[in-house]
């Protein structure tokens, strides 16, 4: 089965939390705190894998979760480090933001990974909260949450040259008699439902990949058929051959079919209206209407395209196109990559208005949430007063007290963090 979009989550891992430990010698009797810090979460990498051709495998696996960082140890020691997650995907992977749509990265280069959610750095143990009026911190830090998200993945084929046309017209013919590809073919619409790519060989050093879109109808643009899934995969190629049935016996205009399919074209998307076109004027070995066919060469040469009149099932006047294909690859720039349309590490992409924390009242309750109050809030060592004073600097230095304050609170009324509840103290 082929399969070239799927939706997935991924989860990169935690960080690990920051060790509570004080140094222990035989006739020391108070050492100092020796708790390690945590290991940094695991990350999500994206490979491109040439031997992968689909995404089939995301059709039944859309969940991916990196390795949480381990915990810190005493004695100063450290957490490992959780391991990343590596994703393989075919070349030419375009991965889409799945709330905004907007491409976050192509996965292009064998050679580059992408990261694409970072593991959680690790808490600091308790060694890192000594100072000279506090020297037996008894709390540490917890690690922090990896990042997560859902993406959209799409396969966008990488083949020099799209076969264009209606269905039935000969794609699939063309492509069996000029590469080693060997597609379906019978003489009904729709044989092609997935795209085939071959290589076409001219000689030493000269080669192109060739890919058979599959039939685009009338409306495909807005998705009628299979559209949106067979026009994505002509996004990157650099020349379209758009092939057109000329020997008029299914009772088609030529013309009237060319114009639709562009017309399709320019409504999914404008830059493959210009891409570079040769027409076939396929089937001219079984012309029933001469006029038909005269008319289609005539507007054609009039518009200013290149046309070859073939024969694809007996070869006639293929390896002539195939030739003029090439030279004309060799004019154009390289096979499109699509450039990022966020970067979700850049501090731009981070919702700024995001303060950590939010602060609601529930049945007299004060409710703080958030990502930030919520790490901090369970790193509290409540039965130690050093680390009530360093919890409370943090809430006073981030505004929450302020925050309180202002929405009425007083002396002795809960506070809520998660599933811990203390009353408020100032």
């Amino acid at each position: 089965m082929f399969t070239d979009k799927a939706k997935i989550y991924i989860k990169a891992g935690n960080g690990g939390n920051g060790a509570i430990a004080f140094h222990r010698e035989k006739y020391v009797a108070a050492g100092g705190p020796d708790g390690g810090d945590g290991g940094r979460g695991g990350n999500i990498i994206f490979r491109a894998d040439e031997a992968l051709t689909t995404l089939m495998d995301f059709k039944y696996k859309r969940k991916y979760v990196a390795e949480n960082g381990g915990g810190g140890m005493g004695k100063h020691m450290n957490g490992k480090n959780g391991a990343d997650t590596v994703i393989l995907v075919p070349q030419g992977t375009v991965i889409r933001d799945a709330e905004s749509g907007r491409i976050i990265a192509d996965i292009f280069d064998t050679k580059k990974d992408f990261c694409l959610a970072k593991g959680g750095n690790g808490g600091f143990g308790n060694a890192h909260f000594a100072t000279p009026t506090r020297q037996a911190p008894n709390f540490a830090k917890n690690g922090q949450k990896g990042d997560e998200r859902e993406v959209i993945l799409e396969l966008k084929l990488l083949a020099d040259v799209g076969l264009l046309g209606f269905p039935n017209v000969g794609k699939s013919t063309l492509l069996s008699v000029t590469t080693k590809a060997a597609p379906k073919i019978a003489n009904y619409h729709f044989t092609t439902l997935v795209p085939n790519l071959g290589v076409v060989s001219l000689g030493e050093g000269m080669s192109f990949v060739l890919a058979d879109i599959p039939g685009i109808i009338e409306g495909a643009s807005e998705g009628a058929g299979l559209g949106h899934e067979f026009l994505r995969h002509i996004e990157r190629t650099r020349l379209l051959i758009h092939i057109v049935d000329v020997s008029g016996i299914e009772g088609r205009n030529p013309i009237e079919d060319f114009d639709i399919i562009n017309s399709e074209l320019k409504k999914y998307n404008i830059d493959l209206e210009n891409r570079p076109q040769i027409v076939a004027a396929n089937k001219t070995d079984i012309i029933t209407d001469q006029k038909l066919y005269d008319d289609f060469m005539s507007e054609m040469k009039r518009r200013g395209y290149k046309v070859f009149p073939i024969s694809a099932a007996s070869k006639k006047g293929v390896d002539e196109l195939m030739k003029y294909a090439f030279s004309e690859l060799s004019k154009l720039p390289p096979i499109k990559e699509f450039e990022p349309e966020i970067d979700i590490f850049e501090e731009k992409f981070v919702d700024k208005t995001d303060k950590g924390f939010e602060i609601s009242i529930e049945d007299g309750v004060y409710v703080i949430s958030g990502s930030w109050i919520e790490a901090v809030g369970s790193s509290v060592n409540f039965s130690d007063n050093e680390s009530l004073q360093f919890f409370q600097s943090a809430l006073k230095s981030r505004g929450v007290i302020d925050e309180l304050i202002e929405k009425g609170i007083k002396e002795g009324d809960t506070v809520r963090i998660g599933d811990l509840e203390f009353d408020f103290v100032w």
